[in-house]
């Protein structure tokens, strides 16, 4: 096997996305044969080099899983959080791959979340050169304007960089609307913060459909993807070979 960058091959291994992988090497948790690795770039060969990540040694996965959970509310998308909050991981009992959430959804949001092992398809997912469509469900406090409708969907600014366009519309009129939102990224409490520099508020927050895969699922419970299913994904993300049996 030829050399990869330390990240990629990280995130394939199923212990974190490419960025949390950054991550880790950045902390000075990953040595490559006995030598710690903190430089961003660096590159082995995960069939020759002992890679250990805090002193575990790094093996190849055996297979590919992935899975969609229905996030809820209270829980914080993440493998482990220093403030002893509860976990998604916590929502997986039974699966024994180590696997890793694919994007986030922020505590108070809830909604359909993929997990994987495989770090390519993460990447993928969530890259917005992709163009896979996150379409949410928001319950916000006041209607938008016609004039504020389309600020959103053209883009709003935040932390220096205008979000990319986004589809929306309201399904239920009222006092506190409830509206669809379409977008291709998925920056840290990017809905909130849209809806907020309109002046409203964000009171529920739900991701209905990745891609083409729609939630089907009771709050707190998890399935793996069907073959059809990855299949479909893998066309979707132009990523080539055969999907991995569940």
């Amino acid at each position: 096997m030829a050399e990869e960058r330390l990240q990629k091959i990280l995130s394939q291994a199923g212990i974190a996305s490419r960025r949390k992988a950054e991550e880790l090497i950045a902390q000075g948790r990953v040595s490559v044969n006995g030598a710690t690795v903190d430089t961003l770039g660096s590159k082995a060969d995960l069939e020759h080099d002992h890679i250990k990540v805090d002193g575990k040694l790094l093996r190849a996965p055996k297979r590919h899983v992935y899975i969609a959970l229905y996030k809820p509310k209270g829980c914080v998308t993440t493998t482990s959080d220093p403030e002893g909050r509860e976990t998604v991981m916590h929502l997986l009992r039974g699966v024994r791959e180590r696997v890793f959430p694919v994007g986030r959804l922020d505590y108070n949001s809830e909604g359909l979340l993929l997990f994987t092992n495989d770090g390519e398809f993460a990447h993928r997912v969530t890259a917005p050169e992709s163009h896979v469509k996150k379409t949410y469900v928001v319950k916000v406090n006041g209607a938008l304007t016609a004039e504020q409708e389309r600020q959103f969907r053209e883009g709003i600014p935040m932390h220096g960089r205008k979000t990319s366009p986004a589809e929306l519309k309201m399904i239920k009129p009222g006092a506190n609307p409830w509206y669809e939102v379409r977008i291709v990224e998925g920056r840290q409490n990017q809905i909130r913060i849209m809806f907020k520099h309109l002046g409203k508020l964000v009171e529920k927050l739900r991701r209905v459909k990745i891609g083409f895969l729609e939630l089907d699922l009771a709050p707190g419970r998890y399935r793996m993807l069907t073959t059809k299913e990855i299949e479909r994904f893998r066309k979707l993300l132009k990523i080539g070979g055969e999907a991995a049996a569940n």
